[in-house]
């Protein structure tokens, strides 16, 4: 079994955020594809990081938690892209953990 997380941006790099109908409707093609998905999306999560100036810039982002019997990498990389260019992001983080459901 395999958890992919998605983290996406609430507000583009001007600050105004984003439409939730775009949450919304990655929630359902998800839900369609692999039978469920948890979307954390009333309480977003606060990243800070340092950018290439040495400046610490802040965003608060949206997670949305998948789990799949298989990886499959292309998929993911594909959705990847997508979302970045809809988010308008130089990356979306999409990271897959391998796991073990007791």
């Amino acid at each position: 079994m395999v958890l992919i997380e998605i983290l996406l941006p609430l507000n583009d790099n001007l600050g105004n955020p984003f439409p939730r109908e775009v949450y919304k409707h990655l929630q359902e093609q998800l839900t369609e594809k692999f039978g469920g998905v948890t979307a954390y999306t009333r309480s977003p999560a606060s990243g800070t990081w340092n950018d290439e100036a040495g400046a610490t810039r802040h965003d608060e982002v949206v997670l949305f938690e998948i789990m799949a019997e298989t990886l499959d990498a292309a998929f993911w990389q594909t959705l990847k892209g997508k979302l970045a260019d809809q988010f308008e992001q130089d990356d979306v983080i999409v990271r897959a953990t391998e796991i073990t459901c007791l």
